[in-house]
């Protein structure tokens, strides 16, 4: 049995782990476009901000694919043939296959107006692009960064740590407005103000200009007037990578559809992580999760098929940690702050790199709970007798606890008074459950 599987990213090395544990004597097979070992991509911010080298951030050693029995072969692929079983790379050669996944990953999206292909465009997205992005930083002296999710906030305090002037364009008027309320935003643009990113809201580019040498000069703005700058870094989200299956059977939206197998429409063909669309109990549709815990999840479930298992994949409430400008930060579940008169469609073109479109949305009917108390804050979103979503910003004492309120599906009616009070109230309410709970875990 011969496993082949494009991608060397989260997915597709948790794929071949799995299938390695499950079968000793089939041909694993990775094929990757980058000269790499695996690397955590989130861990590219850490070390545009200087907190980590580039050779800390790699997830696995070369040692551990002869370990592990798992052939890592250098070259992009960029056809299928699934009538005969085989992957063409891009250099001419071909491989054949028993089964395959798909786990290609997505890719920074480009800004829609001239002047993406200047020298100083930059993106927070491969371990190239990121050492280039650093070595760019050190003859820059100001920078624009165009974006509103995790990505664009990370540009912005990696830049300005490595002492270039920072300047973050919002279309919008508030601080990651598709997940922060108006009090959480107002935390993060004060620590943001501190770190010395100067923020320019409502304020759209229309085109980034260049000088004579292909160099960035400046952005173009919606009002007509120019911004001079020599980086801009873009973060306006990520697309699936999907070419490869062009032009082939495999069913795609706006990613690769896959069953709760990870299964393509295609017999033999698999697809996890970044590229796969996978149908979300929690908002009845097929849903993006640009997420390393999700595509670790998908990968495993999508080895486990491939070796003839039988594993029906459950997508799990969406969770998200980050540290930015010093604030800790985790998203879990269905957090949109919008109200529900708001009829700005749910379904994103594009979802940013390190976040979920079900974060995006939210239920109906639903109520929020709010408790604050200095650089600490959580908001939960509870829908009926049930917690759907939260976000918790500083101290991380009761993530766990809501974590499990949430992918457990505990009915709260006891706890909804105390939980809707919200403040000094609801905090206490979390801390006697998870308690009260820890117990009955310990002995589970």
């Amino acid at each position: 049995m011969r496993y082949v599987i494009i991608g060397n990213g989260a997915a597709g090395a948790t794929a071949a782990q799995t299938i390695r544990q499950n079968d000793a004597a089939g041909e694993i097979v990775i094929l990757t476009a980058e000269p790499y070992p695996m690397y955590s991509r989130p861990g590219l911010a850490y070390v545009l901000i200087k907190e980590v080298p580039p050779e800390q951030i790699m997830a696995r050693t070369l040692d551990w694919y002869e370990e592990w029995g798992i052939n890592l072969v250098l070259g992009e692929a960029v056809r299928l043939d699934v009538q005969r079983q085989v992957v063409w790379l891009r250099d001419g050669r071909s491989l054949t296959y028993d089964r395959l996944l798909i786990a290609t990953g997505a890719r920074a999206t480009p800004p829609p107006y001239p002047g993406s292909e200047l020298d100083g465009v930059v993106y927070l997205d491969t371990l190239d692009g990121t050492k280039e992005l650093v070595q760019k930083t050190r003859r820059a002296r100001r920078a624009v960064v165009i974006g509103g999710g995790i990505t664009a906030l990370e540009l912005s305090e990696g830049l300005t740590h490595r002492g270039v002037e920072t300047h973050y364009f919002l279309r919008r008027d508030r601080l990651w407005g598709r997940v922060f309320n108006d009090e959480e935003a107002a935390l993060l643009e004060q620590k943001m103000k501190a770190h010395h990113v100067h923020i320019h809201y409502n304020t759209e580019a229309v085109e980034i200009l260049g000088n004579r040498r292909g160099r960035v000069r400046g952005v173009l703005l919606e009002n007509g007037s120019e911004f001079k700058c020599d980086l801009v870094g873009v973060a306006i989200g990520v697309k699936p990578l999907i070419d490869v299956v062009a032009n082939s059977p495999i069913a795609t939206d706006r990613a690769i559809l896959v069953d709760e197998k990870m299964q393509t429409s295609v017999p033999n063909v698999y697809a996890a992580g970044d590229c796969a669309q996978v149908y979300d109990r929690w908002t009845e549709k097929h849903m993006l999760d640009i997420l390393w815990p999700s595509a670790v999840a998908e990968g495993n479930a999508a080895g486990l098929n491939m070796v003839g298992k039988t594993y029906q994949y459950q997508k799990g409430s969406p969770f998200n940690a980050c540290l930015l400008f010093g604030l800790h930060i985790t998203t879990m579940g269905q957090i949109n702050p919008r109200s529900e008169a708001d009829d700005e469609p749910q379904i994103l073109q594009h979802v940013s790199r390190g976040s979920s479109e079900v974060w995006y949305t939210h239920p109906r009917p639903y109520r929020s709970a709010w408790s604050a108390e200095k650089d600490n804050t959580i908001r939960l979103v509870l829908s009926g007798d049930y917690l759907v979503g939260a976000l918790v910003i500083g101290e991380q004492s009761l993530t766990d606890s809501l974590r499990y309120l949430i992918e457990h599906e505990v009915n709260i009616a006891d706890m909804f008074e105390e939980l809707s009070a919200g403040g000094p109230r609801m905090r206490r309410c979390l801390m006697q459950f998870w308690q009260g709970l820890l117990p009955e875990r310990a002995t589970a």
